[in-house]
């Protein structure tokens, strides 16, 4: 038996993410993303004397958006908390967080790998402020502190130890990713910091039901690497079982380059971070009006617009769920399927020549400067028959993009591309082409029926791309099977 099979994989994920405000938690300063140090800060950030935090209401519209997205139980009664644990580069020298009462409790989030769906349970979302980054390849002599993220609103979202495999833990990131952006809480830019990810790791004999001795990985800053890190650490934690030595319970870090975990410090069961209510912040209560407001603020969430595009659309599984996972993207289906009924030429276009224009372009949907009506349109020439989706996709839609306010059937008049449906016309390209190739109409008719392809690709080519195929293939089995 291979080593890996006698194991289960048990982890629990806490991701930080950071929150689409435009102030800090506690202050006025600039919660946005800047390179240059130092430059979103105030007294308040810096923690001069006699300065007094002010709690960022929107800090609590989004955490209760987000639970009652992820069907979590919310905590009406809530206070703040001073955890005291030394940040270098928190300069209150304490972060104010949530403790007894976090805003969310319980929940979970659905996940599906290799065609099995789980909920992977919530263990609670709270609110709590950043910390300041650290800079050690700046001086020689000295390490720098970068305050613009000292106060920044975060929630951390904190999994049960539900999740058995690094496939699980991607599935997992990638779903809260997803509907973190489509409710506008955070942008999910995990390299700028804004989703940040710790692994609890540990295994066990199969079968067994206490969890073994955890290792944390701390910070972990793309979904790739929670993958990359979670199957690194595994395969350690094996050996050293297999050696029959300790596991020890530790915090470590993930080298990407290297791909190796390595450890930061040796960690105990319980930290006594010293939690008491924070004195310069009064509770607040969150009442039931409020929690309808949200709820009917609430969008349609990407799985219940998946499963309906599947049900009044016909589209497959999977393009439903690729149409949802971005909600721009899904909005501009929505648009264009306003204008025509074939819904599965939409899903075609739009994850096929538009996806990949973004891609090349590195835009995205809200710059996208194609209206929804004239993807309709173009889509409707090609069902039609005016044009075949190759002319339409490499000719007329990078005219398109160009000249947006021109209507697709007036570029392919223009150009000439307007594909030819008349028989007659097909028939003498069609005529042609099998008096040109007398010797593979023989081996045609003598067996090699995959020679079709080949008078067909003549024809096209001798029409230059305006023979409606559908016709010319009906015209050469006519002819080659007489």
């Amino acid at each position: 038996m291979n080593s890996n099979d006698k194991y289960q994989v048990v982890i629990g994920l806490e991701v930080h993410t950071q929150l689409l405000t435009q102030s800090k938690l506690f202050c006025g300063d600039s919660a946005a993303f800047s390179t240059d140090p130092n430059t979103h800060i105030s007294p308040i950030t810096l923690a001069h004397p006699g300065t007094l935090p002010k709690m960022n209401s929107k800090a609590i519209e989004f955490a209760v958006t987000l639970g009652l997205a992820l069907n979590c139980e919310i905590e009406q009664h809530n206070y703040f908390a001073r955890k005291n644990y030394f940040y270098p580069d928190l300069p209150k020298g304490y972060q104010v967080s949530q403790h007894t009462t976090p805003i969310c409790k319980n929940g979970f989030v659905p996940i599906k790998v290799d065609d099995t769906n789980r909920n992977i349970r919530l263990n609670r979302i709270h609110i709590e402020e950043d910390a300041g980054k650290s800079l050690h390849d700046v001086d020689e002599q000295y390490t720098a502190i970068d305050l613009n993220r000292a106060g920044v609103p975060l929630l951390e979202i904190v999994s049960e130890p539900d999740l058995h495999s690094s496939d699980e833990a991607f599935a997992y990131i990638t779903e809260l990713r997803k509907l973190v952006t489509w409710l506008g809480i955070c942008d999910g830019n995990m390299e700028e910091g804004s989703m940040r990810c710790d692994a609890n790791i540990s295994i066990r004999l199969k079968g067994d039901t206490k969890l073994g001795t955890r290792v944390e990985v701390k910070n972990l800053n793309s979904i790739r690497n929670v993958k990359r890190a979670i199957d690194v650490e595994v395969d350690r934690l094996i050996k050293i079982t297999e050696k029959g030595e300790k596991i020890v319970q530790e915090t470590r870090s993930y080298d990407a380059d290297k791909n190796i975990t390595f450890s930061l410090r040796s960690k105990e069961d319980a930290d006594d971070y010293r939690y008491f209510p924070e004195p310069d912040l009064t509770p607040f209560h969150i009442t039931d009006d409020y929690l309808i407001e949200l709820k009917n603020k609430l969008p349609v969430l990407p799985n219940d617009l998946k499963k309906h595009f599947e049900d009044a659309y016909q589209l497959s599984e999977y393009d439903a769920a690729v149409l949802c996972d971005d909600k721009e993207q899904a909005e501009y289906f929505n648009k264009v399927i306003e204008h025509t009924n074939n819904y599965k030429a939409v899903a075609n276009w739009m994850l096929g020549p538009v996806k990949s224009h973004l891609n090349d372009t590195g835009l995205s949907y809200k710059s996208f400067s194609l209206p929804p009506k004239k993807l309709a349109a173009l889509t409707q020439l090609v069902d039609e028959g005016k044009l075949n989706f190759g002319i339409a996709s490499t000719k007329i839609f990078s005219v398109l993009l160009d000249q947006p306010e021109k209507e697709p059937l007036q570029i392919a008049t223009e150009l000439n591309l307007l594909q030819e449906s008349d028989s007659d016309s097909i028939e003498q390209w069609v005529d042609e082409v099998i008096a040109g190739m007398p010797d593979k109409v023989i081996e045609f008719q003598s067996g090699k029926k995959g020679l079709i392809g080949l008078f067909a690709g003549q024809v096209k080519k001798l029409s230059k791309g305006k023979a409606d195929m559908q016709v010319v293939s009906k015209l050469l089995d006519k002819k080659l099977n007489n």
